[in-house]
C-alpha cells in the first residue's frame, strides 16, 4: 500500500471531502474530563482536560477530524477565559491541566493574546499546564504566555511521522527541520515539549505503519521531546474515508498499537503512551479487546509492559 494518488492532496481536496460540522457555543468548551496520567516524575496523577472551542485550525491537515468542533470566525474575546471557567466549576480540583484546542493554542485567531492574563488568573493554582501547537506558532507568544502563569508550561506538537513523502502529503505544512527547530526554542527556553506520532498514516501497511511510529519515537526523543503520544489513525473526516475507499488507507489494529507503545517504553528516554479514545475500533476481537485495553492503560500509566496477551485472533 506505500503508493500515492495521483490526485493532489491540498486544502481544497480535504475540504471538498468533508461534512457538517458540530454546532458549537463559543463560551462552552465542547468537552472537559479528568484522567489520569503518569507524569515524567513517575507519579500517577489526576488531569483536567478542557477540550476548548475555537476557531478552525488554518492547517488542513489529512488525518484531521478535530475541524468538527470548531467555528469558522476568531475567537471572540473573553470566550476562551469563560471556558475554563465553567470547565473547571464543574470538575474536581487536580494539580494537572491540559488545554487542547482543536488547532495551536499561539494561534492568534483560536486564542486571543488579550485573554492571556485571565488565562492565567484562572489557571495559576495548577502546578502544571500542557497546551498544543503547530512549529509555525511557536514564536514568542509562548514565552509571553509562559511568563504570565506560575505552573509550568508544556508543548504538545504534532510530529506525525518521519517518513518524509508520508508527511508531505498529510498536508500538515511543516518539515523535520520546523519540528526540531522548534523542540530546540522550547528547550532552550526550559519549556518541555510532547510529540504527537501517527500509527499508520495513509499509504503505508501495517508493517510500514509500525516501523515507521517506532522510527518517530527514536527522532521524537533524539531531537529533545520529554514525553510521546502515539495516535492509531481512524477514517471519519471525509479524506480518509475516501483514501480508504481506494486502498490508501487501513486502520491499523489494537495489536500494533501495543507493539510500538512496548518499544517506546523499552527505549527508557521518556513515557510513552498510547491514545485510548474509541480504541475498541482497533480491534475486532470480542474476546480479548477488554485484556488489551487493560494492558495498554498499564503500560501508560506504570510505563512497565505487562505479559502479552494470548488469544485465537493472534
Amino acid at each position: 500500500m506505500s503508493k500515492f494518488p495521483d490526485i493532489r492532496i491540498d486544502d481544497q481536496w480535504i475540504l471538498s471531502k468533508r461534512g457538517r460540522k458540530n454546532q458549537v457555543d463559543p463560551y462552552k468548551p465542547y468537552a472537559y474530563f479528568i484522567e489520569k496520567e503518569r507524569t515524567v516524575t513517575g507519579t500517577i496523577e489526576d488531569v483536567t482536560i478542557i477540550l476548548l472551542t475555537n476557531s478552525e485550525c488554518p492547517f488542513h491537515c489529512l488525518m484531521c477530524d478535530l475541524w468538527k468542533n470548531t467555528g469558522n470566525e476568531p475567537t471572540p474575546e473573553a470566550a476562551i477565559p469563560a471556558q475554563i471557567e465553567f470547565a473547571l466549576s464543574k470538575l474536581p480540583q487536580t494539580k494537572y491541566l491540559k488545554l487542547y484546542n482543536s488547532g495551536s493554542f499561539f494561534d492568534k485567531r483560536a486564542i486571543p493574546v488579550k485573554d492571556y492574563k485571565k488565562i492565567a488568573l484562572l489557571i495559576n493554582h495548577f502546578k502544571t499546564v500542557l497546551v498544543e501547537s503547530h512549529p509555525h506558532f511557536i514564536n514568542k507568544n509562548c514565552l509571553s504566555f509562559k511568563n504570565l502563569i506560575k505552573p509550568d508550561l508544556q508543548v504538545a506538537i504534532g510530529l506525525e511521522t518521519v517518513h518524509t513523502e508520508v508527511l508531505e502529503n498529510l498536508n500538515k505544512r511543516m518539515s523535520l527541520n520546523d519540528f526540531s527547530r522548534s523542540v530546540d526554542f522550547l528547550n532552550s527556553n526550559e519549556i518541555p515539549s510532547r510529540a504527537f506520532i501517527l500509527l499508520r498514516p495513509p499509504f503505508l501497511s501495517e508493517q510500514e505503519g509500525v516501523l515507521w511510529a517506532k522510527k518517530s519515537i527514536d527522532y521524537a526523543f533524539r531531537v529533545g521531546i520529554t514525553s510521546c503520544t502515539v495516535i492509531p489513525v481512524r477514517p471519519g473526516n471525509g479524506a480518509m474515508d475516501d483514501l480508504a475507499a481506494n486502498n490508501y488507507f487501513s486502520q491499523p489494529t489494537i495489536k500494533s498499537l501495543e507493539d510500538v507503545i512496548e518499544y517506546g517504553i523499552k527505549l527508557n528516554k521518556g513515557p510513552v503512551y498510547a491514545d485510548l479514545w474509541d480504541i475498541d475500533r482497533f480491534s475486532s476481537c470480542n474476546k480479548c479487546i477488554s485484556k488489551r485495553k487493560n494492558r495498554l492503560s498499564h503500560m501508560n500509566l506504570h510505563q512497565q509492559i505487562p505479559v502479552q496477551v494470548n488469544c485465537t485472533c493472534s
